[in-house]
């Protein structure tokens, strides 16, 4: 069984059919699933689904791009719904300077909010940064040295050095459809020679980012295997090792999620 460990299946595309598309899913031996938390009005519908769907979890907290329009988030509000049995994360949190749609400094201070929810939890945090390396690095190195806090850099594109100190850290880093692309020549080579063996886990972050040959298409967690094939291929593991290297890192890092019988 693979985990899709970053999805969001309560997002509206999957609307007319969720119920195929986790059927689907299954039939592609894909059983448990993480569906992410991006705003704070996204938590009721994740944590639904987390509660309905059999080896599903969520989690709490709001994404880069919405960080100004949740100013006022609390350290304490999210400490709060994180207490729940299907809450196992805190994020996806982060910086993206690619579309900048909240202001850097807001941006900043959003983060920096999580990571405190974090500490206080001791959930692992899920980031997200995009062409935002250098300020990424000085706060994992200011915050995350010495202290207990675990995290996933998801959907890894930035450089190399980030991905050291990443790593370097503790960090785990989660490998998608963006491997597959053509392109991601750069992609490749850090998951191939930064990104270490047993802190390598596999999501789609669907309905984006499908992998080739479905590219430009809805993603979902049925085309889960192509990333695990890419993956297999990009470190010369075997695809059974591949299944029980990511799996394991995925309940290294969030200790909290259960399996409750056969997916």
């Amino acid at each position: 069984m693979l985990i899709d460990t970053h999805a969001n299946l309560h997002n509206a595309a999957f609307d007319d059919d969720l119920s195929e598309v986790i059927q689907r899913a299954k039939q592609a031996g894909v059983g448990a699933f993480v569906t992410i938390c991006c705003q704070m009005d996204e938590f009721p519908p994740a944590l639904a689904l987390a509660e309905t769907i059999k080896n599903t979890w969520c989690t709490v907290g709001v994404h880069p791009h919405y960080a100004a329009q949740h100013a006022g988030l609390a350290v304490e509000k999210l400490v709060e719904l994180a207490a729940h049995d299907r809450v196992i994360g805190i994020g996806e949190t982060g910086l993206d300077y690619h579309y900048n749609y909240s202001p850097r400094q807001a941006q900043i201070d959003n983060l920096l909010t999580h990571i405190e929810a974090a500490r206080q939890t001791g959930l692992p945090l899920i980031l997200h940064t995009r062409e935002a390396d250098e300020d990424m690095s000085q706060i994992l190195q200011d915050e995350i040295t010495g202290s207990s806090i675990r995290f996933v850099l998801h959907s890894y594109t930035s450089g190399a050095e980030l991905a050291k100190i990443g790593a370097k850290l503790g960090g785990y880093f989660s490998v998608n459809g963006i491997s597959t692309f053509k392109n991601a020549i750069e992609v490749r080579d850090i998951i191939d020679k930064i990104m270490p063996d047993d802190r390598i886990m596999l999501e789609t972050d669907c309905p984006y980012l499908a992998p080739v040959p479905n590219r430009g298409r809805r993603n979902e967690p049925a085309f889960l295997p192509m990333v695990r094939d890419q993956l297999a291929e990009i470190k010369g593991w075997s695809i059974r090792q591949t299944n029980t290297r990511t799996n394991k890192a995925f309940f290294d890092l969030f200790t909290k999620a259960m399996l409750h019988g056969s997916a």
